[in-house]
This record gives C-alpha cells, structure tokens and sequence, in this order.
C-alpha cells in the first residue's frame, strides 16, 4: 500500500472494549445475548474451528452473563488435542461443553435435519451462527461508526463472515466508501454482505488473504513486526 505524506490513517481499537468478549465479538453478541435472555433460553449452541475467536467469545460471554455454551468444533481429530490449542482450552476453561464431529458432518450444519439431531443431543438452545453473523449481529455492529467517525472519506474493515462490514457499511454516511479485506478466498461474501445492506457505497478488496484463512507469509509478518516497533499497536495476523 503507497501512502501519501499528505495521507493519514486513524485505527479504530475495538480489541479495548472487553477482555475476552473484544471487538466485533462483543458488537455480534449483544443483542443476540439480550434476545436469548429475553425469550428464556438458558444454553447458546454455535460452532466454529480450531482457532475460532467466536468460539471463545461465545464462551467468555455465556460465563458472564449466566448462560450454558456448546460448541460444535470441526475436525474429530481435535477432540484428543484441545489441551494443546489455545483457543478450544479457553473456550473450556470457560464452561463451554466442546462437541467435535466431523469434517463432512460441519458441512451441514446448517440443514434443519443437523440441527434437530443437536436438539435430540442437546435439548433446547439458542443458535448462534458460525462466526455470529445475523441481523441481530449486524444491528450491533452498526453501533461501530459513533458521530466522530463520520468525518472519514475512507472506512476500512477486515471481512470474515460478512456480519460486521455490514452494520458498517448500514451506519455509513453518503460521503462516505467503505472498503472491506476479506480474509478468505472467493467471492461468496459480496452474496452475504447484500443479504445485510441495501446500500452500494462498498466494495471488497480480494487480493490480500494471503492464500485463504489464517495463512500468513514472510512480507506479512514483517510489515507486523514493524507496525508494533513503529507505533506499539499489535496487528492481528488473520484480519489487521
């Protein structure tokens, strides 16, 4: 990225907001959390991978506010390994009942028939989606932007699952392009995104995933290595 002298950049700290709920985990979960309190439901149920930040965020935040946590874990094989990975430790640590299946079984995670075998198993639950993308998420992600954002020609944000690039881009002003770096490879999310958002003043920038999620190289790290040296803010190597 070229950066002119006259340029200027100014970062958004989202990480700050919480502990362990931080980011846009805890703009996804919000109201989410108030509406599975307020229809009575006592256990959230989502899924995620290996080194899933929901996952964690969804069990910090059922220890918080009082709700029973399953998660639906892709890869059996992790099941023997979860002591070893930081993420599906926490997650434990933090109540969250860890259920592993399959590569082939997550696949269909979101068919009704998958879903009613988790209520055979589980009982009653509300469902969180992979990553906590929903409307629910999107309206508190459009909490973001706040009146002192709104002066910004540019707004940037790394994409996951679509949700919080969304409740960006619905609390955007005219003026204003929201530019979105996905992590991942494809070009489903401009489907998702649209599913959210009925404005146009967006656009996705593909071209810097570094070969699909959670990949990094020599030229990433470095320019990691050197932010925090330079200006002492940590970059995240998946999104930032």
């Amino acid at each position: 990225m070229n950066i002119r002298v006259n340029d200027w950049i100014s970062l958004k700290p989202e990480y700050l907001n919480h502990e362990h709920i931080s980011g846009n985990k805890l703009r996804k979960l919000k109201y989410n959390l108030i509406n599975a309190k307020a229809k009575g439901f006592k256990t959230l149920l989502t899924f995620g991978g290996a080194f899933s930040n929901h996952i964690a965020a969804v069990a910090a935040a059922g220890k918080e506010y009082g709700f029973g946590t399953i998660g639906i874990i892709r890869g059996e094989e992790l099941h023997n390994e979860f002591t070893h990975n930081p993420t599906l430790s926490f997650a434990s640590q933090y109540g969250m009942n860890l259920h592993y299946v399959s590569r082939e079984a997550y696949r269909l995670k979101s068919s009704k028939e998958f879903v009613e075998a988790l209520h055979q198993k589980f009982g009653e639950f509300y469902l969180l989606p992979e990553g906590g993308t929903n409307d629910l998420a999107v309206k508190g992600c459009e909490e973001i932007l706040q009146k002192d954002d709104f002066s910004f020609n540019y707004i940037c944000c790394p994409v996951g699952t679509g949700g919080t690039i969304s409740g960006v881009i619905n609390s955007s002003k005219a003026h204003q392009k929201v530019l979105g770096f996905p992590a991942l490879k494809g070009d489903f999310l401009d489907n998702e995104i649209k599913k959210y958002t009925q404005k146009t003043n967006w656009e996705l920038i593909t071209n810097y995933h570094f070969g699909g999620y959670a990949k990094i190289n020599e030229d990433l790290i470095s320019f990691i290595n050197w932010f925090k040296t330079t200006y002492n803010i940590p970059l995240d190597p998946i999104y930032t």
